[in-house]
């Protein structure tokens, strides 16, 4: 399982130090702010009721986190069967698709976003098959204090199909910064129990844990994790941070996925 930090980075700077025996020497790299560009961050469940599209700026890597919503864009869903239906913005930067049947298992959904004088599209395909997820449970945290607990996540893997994972864990409704991602390269057709290693929410007896569990194309599950091999936990740090490679054309950033959800929640113990 791959698990990462979920926090838009876009290319660092670093200062390198050169070490040697006789001397120190300091060489500050300057690099510059690389053009904002557009952030999309579509989805389609397979449940019936809103579906979501926010759409923002990235920021130079010396501004805050505090990205620009972008207003004013016309968001049209494709739904494979020669269907047409519009997002309506809510709120600066949210797009709402309501009402909403739900997604078909194995359609190929086409969204198109218009931005000013500029369109950017992005295709993904809703998984054939729903694996539900069985049930969470709970186990103390071998990492960290005793008192505190790390969740499980169960289901079974279908076999003969090739499938990929994206959990979301919320803790007493606060969602964790932590993602995790799996496929089924060594678990395909087994009965899986996976453990939810995070380290930013601690989690107690008493609390409430959920778990959403989606089913998702292989495009997308490769955007989650190229991010994952730039998580800045365990040792080695991971990678130089870049950018993951986006389903949307025209130099876009982000992401639309097409995928099923399931959940569960416990008390833990």
């Amino acid at each position: 399982m791959k698990s990462i930090k979920l926090k838009y980075g876009y290319i660092v700077a670093a200062i390198i130090v050169l070490t040697t025996a006789s001397c120190q020497k300091v060489i500050n790299l300057k690099l510059n702010n690389a053009p904002s560009q557009i952030v999309i961050e579509a989805n389609i469940t397979d449940q019936e009721g809103p579906q979501y599209v926010t759409i923002t700026k990235s920021v130079p890597f010396t501004a805050t986190d505090n990205f620009p919503t972008v207003t004013g864009a016309v968001i049209t869903l494709n739904d494979g069967v020669g269907r047409q239906l519009h997002f309506n913005e809510v709120h600066p930067g949210l797009y709402i698709l309501y009402p909403f049947q739900g997604g078909v298992y194995g359609r190929t959904y086409t969204i198109t976003v218009k931005i000013g004088d500029t369109t950017y599209t992005a295709q993904s395909t809703m998984p054939t098959v729903s694996v539900p997820l069985d049930s969470i449970t709970d186990k103390p945290n071998v990492f960290g204090k005793s008192s505190l607990r790390t969740i499980t996540v169960n289901y079974q893997d279908p076999p003969d199909i090739a499938n990929q994972y994206l959990f979301v864990l919320f803790v007493n409704s606060v969602e964790a910064g932590t993602i995790f991602t799996n496929d089924d390269s060594f678990t395909n057709g087994r009965y899986v129990k996976e453990d939810l290693f995070q380290t930013d929410i601690d989690i107690h007896p008493g609390d409430t844990a959920s778990v959403n569990m989606q089913c998702i194309d292989k495009n997308i599950y490769q955007y989650w994790y190229t991010l994952s091999q730039q998580q800045t936990d365990g040792p080695g740090g991971g990678v130089t941070p870049s950018n993951p490679p986006s389903n949307f054309n025209n130099n876009a950033l982000g992401y639309f996925s097409a995928h099923t959800i399931t959940g569960k929640s416990i008390i833990v113990y």
